[in-house]
Parts: C-alpha cells; sequence; structure tokens
C-alpha cells in the first residue's frame, strides 16, 4: 500500500510539473484531489489494513495529500499570475483589427447583373456540361465538320468526337430537344478556345441567348438587345445592328455600342470610330430545327451571345482582360 502511494505522488508530481494553463491544472485537481480522485480513493482503502498497518499508511497518505495540494496552490497562483500578466500587455483602447471582407469579384458581378437583367424579361438560367459532344457544340447547330465558320473557333479537343465547349449555344439545342415551344432561356458559363492577348484568355465566360415562339420577328430580337444595353450601360447609351454572319442564324447582326471611354467621339480604344462591338445575334437558321423536331413553318426564334469579360471590360473602362485572372488586390478591391 505504501509503495502504490508513494508511485501515486511520482506520477501526480510528473503531470503537474507539465501543466502549463489552469484549464488542465482543474483536470489534475479533480482527477487527484477531487471527492472520486487517486488519493481519496487510497485513502478509503485504509480500513482493509491491519489496526497496526493503519497509523503508518495513514501518515503517509495524509503527507502526500498535502504536498501535492500545496504543490497544487503554487502552479494555481503561478499560472494566474503569468494570464493576468499577459492580459496586462493588451491595451483595450485601441481600436480593433477589423478582418478583411472579402469582395465579388468584377466578373461574378457583371455575370450576375445580365442574368438578373434577362430573368426579369422572363427568360430562364440554364447550365450545362463544359465537355462537350461534337455534335452538340457544331453539328446539331450546323456546323459539320467541313464546314468554314469551324476556323473561327480554334478547339480543344479531348477525342475526335468530345472536346471542351467553344460556346454555351449547345445548352440551347439541349434544352430545345427536351422541351416544346415556347423556350425563353439564357445560359451562362465557362467556354474555352485557343486564344490567348490582352482581349483573349484560353478559357472565358460567355452568356448565350435563346427565344422561340410563334411569331418572332427580328424587332423583337432589337427590342429584347437594345433594353439589355440599357439596362447594363445606361439609358442614355447608343447603340447599333451591324450585318454580320452566323451559321446558327440567319439574318445574323453584331450589336455595336457606343464607346464607353470617349462617348463616341473617337479614341484608341474603339480605333477611332466611336463604336464597340458588344455582342452577336441573329434569327434563328431554320434548320437547327430540324435537329430538334420544331416545325420553322410555324415557329420562329432568335439566339444572342456576348462574353461576360467583354461586357465587364466596356463596364468599368478596363483595358487588358488579363487584370481579371491577376489576383491581384488592388485590382479587385475597387469592386
Amino acid at each position: 500500500m505504501k509503495d502504490q502511494i508513494l508511485d501515486l505522488e511520482k506520477k501526480a508530481l510528473q503531470e503537474l510539473g507539465a501543466i502549463r494553463d489552469l484549464e488542465a491544472l482543474e483536470r489534475f485537481r479533480i482527477a487527484y484531489l477531487g471527492k472520486k480522485g487517486s488519493i481519496t480513493a487510497c485513502m478509503k482503502q485504509l480500513a482493509q489494513l491491519t489496526p497496526e498497518e493503519r497509523p503508518e499508511v495513514g501518515k503517509l497518505a495524509n503527507q502526500v495529500k498535502t504536498s501535492l495540494t500545496r504543490r497544487y496552490e503554487e502552479a494555481r497562483e503561478s499560472l494566474s499570475s503569468e494570464k493576468g500578466k499577459a492580459w496586462s500587455l493588451i491595451d483595450v483602447t485601441l481600436p480593433g483589427r477589423r478582418p478583411a471582407r472579402g469582395h465579388v469579384h468584377p466578373i461574378t458581378k457583371v455575370l450576375q447583373e445580365i442574368c438578373e437583367i434577362f430573368v426579369r424579361m422572363g427568360f430562364k438560367v440554364v447550365e450545362g456540361p463544359e465537355v462537350e459532344l461534337d455534335y452538340y457544340n457544331f453539328e446539331a447547330l450546323n456546323i459539320p465538320r467541313d464546314h468554314p465558320a469551324r476556323d473561327m473557333q480554334d478547339t480543344f479537343y479531348v477525342s475526335d468526337n468530345v472536346l471542351l465547349r467553344t460556346h454555351t449555344s449547345p445548352m440551347e439545342v439541349r434544352v430545345m430537344e427536351s422541351q416544346s415551344p415556347p423556350v425563353r432561356i439564357i445560359a451562362p458559363g465557362k467556354v474555352y478556345r485557343r486564344d490567348s492577348d490582352v482581349t483573349h484568355t484560353p478559357m472565358f465566360h460567355q452568356v448565350e441567348g435563346l427565344l422561340v415562339d410563334k411569331g418572332i420577328a427580328f424587332s423583337d430580337l432589337k427590342g429584347t438587345l437594345t433594353s439589355f444595353v440599357h439596362q447594363m450601360f445606361g439609358h442614355d447609351t447608343a447603340l447599333r445592328f451591324r450585318p454580320s454572319f452566323f451559321p446558327f442564324t440567319e439574318p445574323s447582326a453584331e450589336v455595336d455600342i457606343q464607346c464607353v471611354i470617349c462617348g463616341g467621339k473617337g479614341c484608341r480604344t474603339c480605333s477611332n470610330t466611336g463604336w464597340l462591338e458588344i455582342l452577336g445575334s441573329g434569327m434563328n437558321d431554320p434548320e437547327i430545327y430540324k435537329f430538334v423536331g420544331y416545325d420553322p413553318e410555324v415557329y420562329s426564334g432568335f439566339a444572342f451571345g456576348m462574353g461576360i469579360e467583354r461586357v465587364a471590360m466596356l463596364k468599368y473602362g478596363i483595358d487588358d482582360i488579363q487584370m481579371f485572372y491577376r489576383n491581384d488586390m488592388r485590382f479587385l478591391r475597387q469592386f
């Protein structure tokens, strides 16, 4: 019994010497000196000893308990003093240090604004795969393998029939396959092309739009995009529709807005024309309806597409697209 008490004292002193905070010290007190602690348990065993052994062992147990209690008190006083000393170094009158707040990235901010504008017009937002089949990315959009329009989009191929989508237009085909008109959707997302300079990156963001219904005319397209431009850039922003070519629309048109840098007077940004191209659009070519089972004699519609980075550059007057991806906090804090 005496050896058991001495071993317990040795173990307790070792643990006490390693304690560095008041919480651990309190756990030590409960484990050794508490009502259900180890010392108390040993003292309860004294009743099992013979009358001759009990006085000597009891005296030793009391000495160990007294010694551990004294060492515990000393440790608590020392740790309390150190904690108080640490707190005394803190000047509570100093202003606090606010943690840095995150901001919505300008690309995300512009993308959300574009989606909100078209949702208010009755369009639905849809998303699809970034790794796409050649059929949906080209074939079903009236761009067969030998079509010269494929040269307009330098493509990342995974295999002969699988690629990284070059636009989000494949979602237009997927949606038309799954539902009957009327269809009013926009498809935002990342797209990929082999292109990289101050105005292009291999990965960028686009929003494609599609509307199919009975009696849709080019005037509906003009009204929709005019409303969009005015909501995005201001009601005083002038715009024009310029004839163009896209394989899946006929007639096709590009939309230019008055240069946001010079106000239409002519500058380096707009090549002294006073205009900046912002998106492509056109009436749906009846040929694409054959892929989805729509009757071109009954239904008509229009489509449009724009690069989010380009819209953001025009909206905020940014002349280098790479600024969006450099993670320069001086640039990002402005938004």
